[in-house]
């Protein structure tokens, strides 16, 4: 038996690659990369915090460690040709789909990067969902990571993937709209569509999770040896809010909150990210096309900043809020309000992380690395606002 996990080389792809590892121990587990978010990091001028091993060394680490079911392939799932022939080789009872560029600033720098994150993402899993089509695998449990922005910003609270619409008298339960803020959350509106096409004309087992803003350094499973470490991304393009504020604290750069900060996120810890798409591939769907948000709360940009400054100045770093103009087209005050029962119940009962804990801990786990922070500085925020924050 083999599970397929793509995008093997992430932030969030290598610990789960780990995980997966260890909860399947007589499974197969093959990971899939074309090592694209090195390449995309490299190109906007950054690096990541915290050094990484090549996935020789990582594979090697692992089966030294006893992780012997560890394999790894590289490959570019926009080839339609090497993806059929690695699910006729491998034939997976599960597919995990991380692979994608993630970055919505990075997808809206020009045109060509628009292009290319629409391309990358939609045809990838286009060119997986028909793989297992054309190989007769139809009994596949597909999971895919697509994110919470594809919910845009309505004012009520998001349900978990689906919504009651009554019109004219008639009523139905249809997939919420995709209404994106950006080029690349509008790729996963678009494997949205196709993972609901693929669920209604072929019955493909399908679960959806909407994962929210990650953050983090670590899981216990990164923890074990230094080559397991997974990469940590703090700069404007590849650097979650959270996560990119903890580096600039370190770094003695103000933490630029976008307008007011009043705006209220969805957010999830990384090792609470992992431990539930590892559950996901326990539960199964019996053909289904289930959605989950993956999120252990919302938080505000304020309160992430705030609760930074506190600890950070617990362990005697001081550090400054400065509120820039926001280069964003969003709601300033929107909060966001978010369910997420179905979530909390049946993939992640137990909820190991919380937003200062994750603070505190990224904060410490960085201290190491303050020099490559105060580098890089200049790729916290865009090079239109650094102007403003070296004016004051």
């Amino acid at each position: 038996m083999t599970i397929l996990l793509t995008g093997a080389d992430g932030y969030m792809g290598w610990p789960t690659l780990l995980k997966l590892a260890k909860e399947f121990p007589n499974e197969r587990i093959v990971g899939v990369d074309n090592f694209g978010r090195r390449r995309w990091v490299e190109e906007i001028g950054s690096v990541s915090a915290v050094p990484i091993a090549s996935m020789e060394d990582r594979v090697k680490a692992a089966h030294e460690k006893g992780l012997t079911n560890i394999s790894f392939i590289y490959g570019d799932l926009v080839d339609r040709d090497f993806v059929l022939e690695l699910v006729s080789v491998f034939k997976p009872r599960a597919i995990v789909h991380l692979a994608a560029q993630p970055s919505a600033p990075y997808s809206e720098i020009n045109g060509e990067r628009a292009n290319y994150t629409q391309h990358n993402n939609t045809q990838s899993t286009r060119n997986l969902l028909w793989a297992l089509k054309e190989l007769n695998a139809l009994d596949t449990l597909f999971i895919e990571t697509t994110t919470t922005g594809v919910y845009g910003q309505p004012g009520f609270p998001i349900p978990e993937g689906y919504v009651e619409v009554e019109r004219k008298g008639q009523r139905d339960t249809i997939i919420f709209p995709g209404m994106a803020g950006s080029w690349y959350h509008m790729s996963k509106c678009h494997d949205v569509n196709n993972l609901w096409l693929a669920n209604s004309k072929w019955k493909l087992p399908i679960i959806d999770l909407r994962t929210a803003i990650v953050y983090g350094t670590s899981t216990p499973e990164t923890q074990e040896d230094p080559r397991f470490a997974t990469r940590f991304d703090f700069d404007f393009y590849f650097g979650t809010v959270v996560n990119r504020f903890v580096a600039q604290a370190l770094a003695g750069f103000p933490i630029t909150v976008y307008g007011k900060g009043d705006l209220k996120r969805p957010m999830i810890g990384l090792q609470d990210a992992v431990n539930s798409t590892v559950a996901a591939v326990k539960r199964g769907t019996d053909g289904k096309f289930e959605i989950f948000n993956q999120t252990s709360g919302p938080v505000s940009i304020q309160e992430v900043a705030n609760a930074i400054q506190k600890i950070a100045g617990e362990m005697g770093v001081e550090v400054e809020v400065e509120h820039l103009p926001n280069p964003r087209v969003e709601k300033e005050e929107h909060q966001m309000v978010m369910e997420n029962d179905r979530f909390i119940q049946e993939l992640l009962p137990d909820i190991h992380v919380d937003i200062e804990a994750g603070i505190r801990d990224t904060l410490e786990s960085l201290l190491p690395y303050k020099d490559v922070l105060s580098a890089y500085k200049d790729r916290f925020i865009p090079e239109q606002l650094l102007a403003k924050v070296a004016a004051r």
